[in-house]
């Protein structure tokens, strides 16, 4: 297993976001965390990526401890990151953002840089090919110099696709990033998903709602609630799971409810 959490326990002045949650995630494989809102999804994964010191317990990515490590080293050991928001340079263009995910392999110092010559000018070369790679992957060639505050909702999330595919990752955390999408949208943002499992191999932990699209891509589900594990296998055995229809039903029936009174 490629990806390791084990007993991991995240408490705030006494408030319990997680408790004892342990799963594993096997080396390429797409695994969908999900459960109602509230249930801890986005806690942990804020753990995994150096945003959040676990009160117990720990993660670990390929044999070493990811848990305490801050940002930029979870992101160095090859971890990156889709937030549920659009989090771009909305006055820079799709190339630019998309380039801005190959910082972490640029080496040459801020001299050379200044000077755009030699190792720099090399490097830049260099970077910007693997940006447009990036870019025609993810079939987004027709919006290269567009300015992100000009492209749809769709596209601009999956620019956000781009600039973390652009580090190279082994592990992509992905936090609802079907948030905000039409049908079509979410059906193309399903087609990357899984060119990005079988052509780049790259390990996912997909945080999503629409169990449509659990069902129809994940290998494994693992569900939280009220930051409990409470169930974990293959689509067709946990959304069918009784404690996973009450988790979401119970608490559909409760705010309802809660709307009448």
């Amino acid at each position: 297993m490629v990806l390791s959490v084990e007993d991991l326990t995240l408490e705030f002045e006494g408030l319990r976001a997680l408790s004892n949650v342990s799963f594993a995630v096997p080396d390429g494989a797409l695994t969908a965390l999900v459960g109602p809102n509230g249930a801890g999804k986005t806690s942990l994964l804020n753990c995994m990526g150096g945003f959040y010191t676990p009160t117990r317990g720990r993660v670990t990515f390929g044999g070493a401890a990811l848990s305490g490590l801050p940002p930029h080293r979870v992101a160095a050991a090859g971890v990156a990151r889709i937030f549920q928001f659009v989090e771009l340079f909305r006055h820079m263009t799709v190339l630019d953002n998309i380039l801005l995910g190959r910082h972490r392999h640029m080496r040459a110092g801020v001299l050379a840089g200044s000077l755009f010559w030699g190792v720099s000018r090399r490097e830049e070369t260099r970077e910007r090919r693997r940006a447009e790679e990036v870019i025609e992957f993810l079939e987004l060639e027709r919006y290269r110099k567009e300015p992100i505050s000009a492209l749809p909702f769709g596209i601009q999330k999956l620019v956000g696709v781009g600039r973390a595919l652009a580090m190279e990752p082994r592990l992509l955390l992905l936090d609802e990033p079907s948030t905000g999408m039409n049908r079509e949208e979410k059906e193309n943002l399903a087609r990357f998903l899984l060119r990005i499992k079988h052509e780049l191999r790259t390990t996912m932990l997909w945080i999503e709602h629409d169990m449509e699209l659990v069902g129809d891509l994940a290998e494994t589900i693992v569900v939280l609630d009220f930051g409990q594990k409470i169930a974990e296998g293959p689509p067709q055995t946990v959304l069918r799971d009784p404690r996973v229809a009450e988790a979401y039903l119970g608490r559909a029936r409760n705010a309802e409810k809660g709307a009448r009174s």
